[in-house]
């Protein structure tokens, strides 16, 4: 029974397939809301400057693509062409004098074309913020895109959200990353700022149900989770939540916009030229001031998530994927959306080195090498350094470790839980690819990574060190132990392959 209250434009109804562009479908709301629009049943084509750019999306061939340059306008008038539903998630964090007039002019140019192929709605996704005359640079350009699309003749519902917690979210990479390299972060005064994060889910549950909204509602929702932080609470509670040791924010009497923007990029993975104008956005809270959204799109069915139970959900999709993030095509399950994608940046997911190296034996196969491989450690040892290893091992007895004392259950044989020395078997395709998890004590996870493949003349070999730091002291530790990389590695794939020429 629907509720009398409300007017009837403010009725949400039962979704009917409609035609939807997506402006902005390789970034991170986009690639993530196009699978789930194709799951409500509705057909969709995006716009893109780069096509090339959806190459590695399982829904690319689900799509009509086309090719649109928003600086100038190009193509943009064939994208238009019957559509119902227009999705403008584009926002440059590119700096420049000129940044804020291009993206109103890019605004101007979609909001033109949508009033000439009668469009029904455009929905944009813009940045919540107070009402203020001093907002930053880009807070400023948000609101006034927004402005731009309601004050064109197409119906338009702005959602304005906070930070955005999934995997892969600048935010939420920001956050993870301070948090991962520093117990004790020192921090302009914008710290005790108040801000309602908003997970990625829930973000796409808004933008979804928009599609189905009924009559001409146009105007602007805050969109957030009512769980209300300060961002030295986030970062504190994403330390506890990761299992890190208590992290310490230290609130400095400064504002220090750029140059707090400049530190997170020299601290973090990410570009400067995204922290400068990230950190330069957090200069205001960022709170919803009304909750008029519940009157048009309820909240989901089971609640909005809190801060705490959306990075609990980005941080076990990584889990799951153990050392390699990885997406598929189920795109029934929203919470999926936490995880990483394929094409997202990669300065999105823990930050991980590699030491990785491919040798080639044109005299050797695959069974050959792993008949070697299997047997590796315990009384075989390493096949390479051996005083090194050993080394090695009692450092880590020394810290509390097992170091080389547990060696193998069996000596030519392994399966899926088993201890080498250190390591542990988590993975294996027998004659293709053994994964070893290290277990010794250091500050980050390491793995090492054996894969063979025959063709028609040899075999390749391929050796991957994987690990992921914690904290300064474990980019330390991979700084320290990188440089030794070159000699050993080469030296235990030639020995490796020498062992498989004796045995053949």
């Amino acid at each position: 029974m629907r509720d009398k209250s409300l007017p009837d434009e403010f009725i949400p109804h039962t979704q009917h397939p409609s035609q939807v562009l997506v402006l902005g479908a390789t970034g991170y709301v986009g690639g993530r809301l196009v699978p789930r629009l194709l799951q409500a049943g509705h057909t969709v084509s995006v716009a893109v400057r780069s096509p090339d750019k959806l190459e590695t999306v399982p829904w690319a061939s689900d799509v009509t693509i086309f090719r649109v340059d928003l600086d100038d306008g190009h193509g943009l008038v064939e994208a238009m062409a019957d559509i119902d539903v227009v999705f403008y998630l584009v926002h440059s964090m590119n700096s420049g004098s000129d940044f804020e007039s291009r993206e109103a002019r890019a605004a101007t140019r979609v909001a033109a074309a949508a009033e000439s192929a009668d469009v029904g709605r455009i929905v944009y996704l813009g940045g919540l913020h107070p009402d203020s005359d001093s907002l930053s640079a880009h807070m400023r350009s948000r609101a006034k895109v927004g402005r731009i699309f309601l004050n064109s003749s197409v119906a338009t519902i702005v959602f304005q959200a906070g930070i955005i917690i999934g995997s892969g979210s600048a935010s939420f990479e920001m956050v993870r990353h301070l948090a991962d390299e520093l117990r004790w972060m020192p921090a302009p005064n914008w710290v005790s700022n108040r801000v309602e994060p908003l997970s990625i889910r829930d973000v796409l549950y808004y933008l979804v149900s928009a599609v189905g909204v009924t009559a001409q509602v146009n105007r602007s929702f805050d969109i957030g989770s009512r769980d209300v932080l300060t961002y030295a609470d986030i970062m504190k509670t994403f330390s506890r939540i990761a299992g890190l040791k208590p992290r310490h924010v230290l609130e400095l009497p400064l504002p220090a916009p750029t140059l707090s923007g400049i530190w997170v990029g020299l601290v973090t993975p990410l570009p400067l030229n995204l922290t400068l104008p990230l950190v330069q956005s957090l200069q205001e809270d960022a709170v919803t001031q009304n909750r008029a959204i519940d009157s048009v799109i309820p909240v989901p069915a089971d609640g909005l998530l809190t801060y705490e139970q959306a990075v609990r959900l980005a941080l076990y999709r990584e889990q799951e994927g153990a050392v390699d993030t990885n997406w598929d095509a189920d795109t029934g399950d929203l919470s999926r959306a936490a995880s990483a994608l394929p094409n997202d940046p990669q300065w999105a997911g823990r930050r991980m080195y590699e030491d990785d190296r491919t040798f080639y034996f044109s005299d050797l196969r695959a069974d050959q090498l792993w008949k070697i491989v299997v047997a590796i450690g315990g009384d075989h040892g390493w096949y390479s350094w051996p005083l090194a290893w050993k080394i090695r091992g009692q450092l880590d007895k020394i810290v509390g470790g097992a170091g080389l004392n547990r060696g193998r259950r069996l000596p030519d044989s392994l399966r899926v839980g088993d201890p080498v020395d250190w390591w542990r078997v988590v993975e294996m395709e027998p004659s293709s690819r053994l994964l070893l998890r290290a277990e010794m004590k250091v500050s980050g996870e390491a793995w090492l990574e054996f894969t063979m493949a025959d063709d028609e003349d040899g075999c390749s070999f391929r050796q991957r060190a994987m690990f992921i730091p914690s904290g300064i002291r474990g980019r330390l530790y991979w700084a320290s132990v990188s440089p030794f990389h070159r000699g050993i590695f080469p030296n235990m794939a030639n020995n490796i392959a020498q062992a498989a020429r004796r045995f053949a």
